[in-house]
């Protein structure tokens, strides 16, 4: 398998904007004085593995999963993982029901309207995937062949923001959408599909779980893009502690052993 294209993104400026004794009394614990509820929900897709997913035991476990539980030791509150429909988590986050979007968020100029965002903590892609025996091998390829991917996601708003244009010569003039990219991919392997978007971290794992000499990963994709926390726009004292506790997390070296848990060779 490819090695999984995934870099850590440089935090110098983390701790910018969380300013010296602030930081300090957000991440102190989960208090009023803090600005941070004692108690906080994190909405995610479970079945977006590695990310965020349930095992066969039932138990939501993924690297965001780690990673958020780590930050909330740091922060001294409670969190709890809410499965939500993906296509609704914006609306999740805003009627309170949920009070973080974690788990492979990615990053948009549409959705920075709707939530305010973490700095970046890990790079992503968005791949186009064919099963090892297809004959397209390019984007261009594309062009009146069906394609699937996630309704709701990042993967489904690079296609159609793609300069090439090319999601309006798919057959049907669109892509294929369904709830989950667990899905996508059984309709790829079905048939029904001739090529799927993905993001790469999810699109990588769920290959090498079920046999990555099946699939084909073309060189062309659908852009290059940044995973972040969505928290609602009023509650900045959280956005500052996540960003302080990610920071203080890749300085002391939690963030790479908790990184290389799930990705591993």
């Amino acid at each position: 398998m490819k090695k999984l294209a995934l870099m850590l993104l440089a935090s110098t400026s983390l701790l910018a904007a969380c300013g010296g004794g602030a930081a300090e009394d957000s991440s102190a614990s989960g208090s009023e004085d803090s600005g941070i509820k004692e108690t906080l929900v994190m909405g995610l897709d479970d079945t977006f593995a590695p990310m965020g997913f349930k095992d066969e035991s039932g138990e939501i476990v993924g690297f965001d999963v780690d990673l958020a539980k780590e930050v909330a030791e740091r922060l001294d509150v409670e969190i709890t993982f809410q499965p939500i429909d993906w296509a609704m988590k914006e609306t999740e986050l805003a009627s309170g029901n949920i009070d973080m979007i974690w788990n492979g968020y990615t990053i948009t100029d549409e959705r920075k309207e709707k939530v305010l965002f973490t700095e970046p903590y890990l790079n992503n892609s968005q791949i186009i995937v064919t099963m090892a025996d297809s004959d397209i091998e390019t984007k261009a390829d594309l062009a009146g062949k069906v394609v699937a991917t996630q309704q709701g996601s990042a993967a489904f708003d690079a296609i159609n923001a793609d300069e090439t244009g090319i999601a309006a010569e798919f057959d049907g003039g669109t892509a294929i959408l369904y709830p989950t990219f667990n899905d996508v991919f059984n309709d790829l392997e079905s048939g029904r599909s001739d090529a799927i978007v993905v993001d790469e971290v999810l699109g990588r794992y769920t290959m090498k779980q079920k046999g990555e000499e099946k699939y084909t990963v073309l060189t062309d994709n659908f852009g290059e893009e940044e995973y972040g926390v969505g928290v609602r726009k009023e509650d900045v004292a959280l956005k500052e502690a996540i960003d302080g506790a990610l920071n203080d997390m890749r300085e002391d070296g939690t963030y790479d052993e908790i990184y290389t848990t799930w990705f591993a060779e």
